[in-house]
């Protein structure tokens, strides 16, 4: 019995023109399948805000199409919006098994773990959502069981890579499955979605391997404590930190909640291989002799409350860096963090540490997860696509992706460098992107999530950048008359005793305006509190050439 071909939909709630919240549907007919849901932190002129999720509003108009999550691989881009989505809309989950450790966690502390439908997969399972079909394949990357997604419609099939590259001799010998790559490009790809992180980079991602070799070179020349700081997620990595320890006959302490939970998961989960008696408590590292322990740490990207971060700055409780102990930042930082990576090694310097830090290549401390140019035109080659669409990368990176598909045959034209939200439907083998969908940014301030409106963070912001005056007056009901003088409080604009004359003229001026607005008639509270900030704020920035957050408050007795 044939199957009625119907619109078949490529788009992403996150993902495009950014590195961070990925979220993208394939939808056919009344069929949607969401595949992965990643949060990404904010940035400095996000004030308060914890964390950016992508707007679902579509997603919550169609949950009743909505037929599965499923997730690539456990890093915070690809699975940090999912307690978020499962408290709106309760979809299964199918993920592989490391990563549906990392996703435990998460729904733990939120409290939907027994709500959650949660279903592991691996390469060779097929899942059938009729009439749509999902088969996997295995790719590297710096986390344990990645997987690319076939997604096989009436229409033809799409390949989702997931964050990918092609590693040869991988540390976890977790192969790429190259020849299944190759099998499923010989059936047809209508659609190829694949990352673009390392577009610009020329040639192939090196080996995980290499950095093993240079771990263990800086262990064995380090006359001290060793404090190496990586990604939490980066089992692999870990794995070679640990390796060291043993070679060097050194205890490991940790310190991170994050690192701390990514280690009892892939402990637990045996990802991870990690000699008994080797793990210390940090509140021990201070009692063994300071060549015989490591201490392995988040905070590589310069987080400010990270724990590399309380170590530079001396105010981490457990531990303390000493003159001649070896510190190895065993990552690079990612576009936007320098400036924070750079404070944190100064600090460091300044302690007597030993730094080693810097770029890839030139520390041999850190390899991408994410293919190089060549890694990214041997998949593209490997699956033959009729359509393209680069996605997981700032503009440039898209569009430097673009070029290499045209290089190894894609047919210009049929490359789609979308925005979130922008739609390709897909009808009879042909693509058009004419239509949007509502996207954007969800953000999470302590417990509310998407209550934090643009004006709300322009009010952060104006609060940060000039403080807040605060003018109290105490009116009588009946005519609107003082009944005490005007009181005006600074916070965060001027300090009062510094400035009594600026401060007096400002009550003078609110005298002022109230009681001319008298003369007119009675007036309402709300035009008494405009035409004071008006008149105050006026004068405020010809004075000081500042703009306060001016709040009249009036009280009517």
């Amino acid at each position: 019995m044939s199957t009625k071909k119907q619109l078949l939909s490529i788009f992403a709630l996150g993902g495009i023109h950014e590195i961070g919240k990925n979220m993208y549907v394939v939808q056919y007919a009344d069929n949607i399948i969401i595949i992965d849901c990643g949060a990404k932190f904010p940035d400095e002129t996000l004030l308060g805000i914890d964390l950016i999720i992508p707007d679902i509003s579509y997603l919550l108009d169609n949950k009743e199409k909505i037929k599965a999550l499923i997730v690539t691989h456990g890093h915070e881009d690809h699975i940090g919006g999912i307690p978020y989505l499962l408290k709106k809309i309760n979809v299964p989950v199918y993920a592989t098994r490391f990563t549906l450790g990392l996703i435990e966690l998460k729904l733990k502390e939120h409290k939907l773990l027994r709500e959650t439908d949660l279903i592991e997969i691996h390469a060779d399972v097929t899942l059938q959502f009729d009439p749509i079909a999902i088969n996997f394949f295995k790719t590297n990357h710096s986390i344990p069981d990645c997987l690319g997604i076939v997604l096989s419609t009436p229409e033809g099939n799409v390949v989702h890579t997931g964050d990918f590259k092609f590693d040869l001799t991988p540390v976890n010998n977790q192969f790429a499955d190259i020849h299944k790559m190759a099998e499923i490009g010989s059936k047809g790809v209508l659609v190829l979605i694949s990352e673009s992180t390392n577009a610009e980079r020329p040639g192939l991602t090196p080996s995980e391997q290499l950095v093993g070799q240079h771990i263990e070179e800086a262990f064995l020349h380090a006359e001290r404590k060793i404090i190496i700081s990586t990604f939490a997620s980066n089992v692999n990595r870990i794995q070679q930190i640990v390796n060291a320890a043993i070679l060097t006959n050194r205890k490991l302490a940790l310190l991170g909640r994050s690192m701390v939970n990514v280690v009892e998961v892939a402990i637990a989960r045996g990802y991870l291989n990690v000699p008994e008696d080797m793990l210390v408590d940090a509140r021990e590292v201070k009692y063994l002799p300071p060549e015989e322990v490591v201490v392995l740490c988040t905070g590589s990207q310069g987080e400010p409350l990270a724990a590399l971060a309380r170590l530079a700055n001396g105010n981490h409780r457990e531990v303390k860096v000493l003159p001649d102990d070896t510190v190895i930042l065993a990552a690079s930082p990612i576009p936007g963090n320098e400036k924070s990576v750079s404070r944190i090694v100064d600090h460091l310097f300044q302690l007597g540490a030993k730094v080693i830090y810097g770029s890839s290549s030139y520390t041999g401390m850190h390899v991408s997860g994410h293919g190089y140019q060549e890694d990214l035109k041997l998949m593209l080659t490997l699956m033959k696509p009729k359509f393209f669409i680069p996605i997981h990368g700032e503009f440039r990176m898209l569009h430097q992706h673009r070029l290499l598909a045209e290089a190894v045959g894609v047919e210009k034209g049929h490359t789609f460098i979308l925005k979130n939200g922008d739609v390709v439907d897909i009808e009879n083998s042909e693509a058009r992107q004419t239509r949007k969908i509502p996207s954007g940014d969800t953000y999470v301030d302590g417990i509310g999530i998407g209550e934090v409106e643009g004006i709300v963070l322009r009010d952060r912001k104006q609060l940060s950048e000039d403080g807040m005056l605060v003018i109290v007056l105490t009116l009588n009901k009946a005519d609107s008359t003082f009944i005490s003088e005007p009181d005006t409080i600074s916070r965060g604009f001027v300090y009062a005793k510094d400035f009594e004359e600026l401060l007096t003229k400002v009550n003078m001026l609110t005298k002022e305006v109230v009681n001319e607005l008298q003369t007119d008639s009675r007036q309402q509270i709300h035009v008494f509190r405009r035409e004071i900030k008006k008149a105050v704020g006026q004068y405020l920035f010809t004075q000081t050439k500042r703009k306060p957050m001016i709040l009249p408050i009036i009280i009517e007795i």
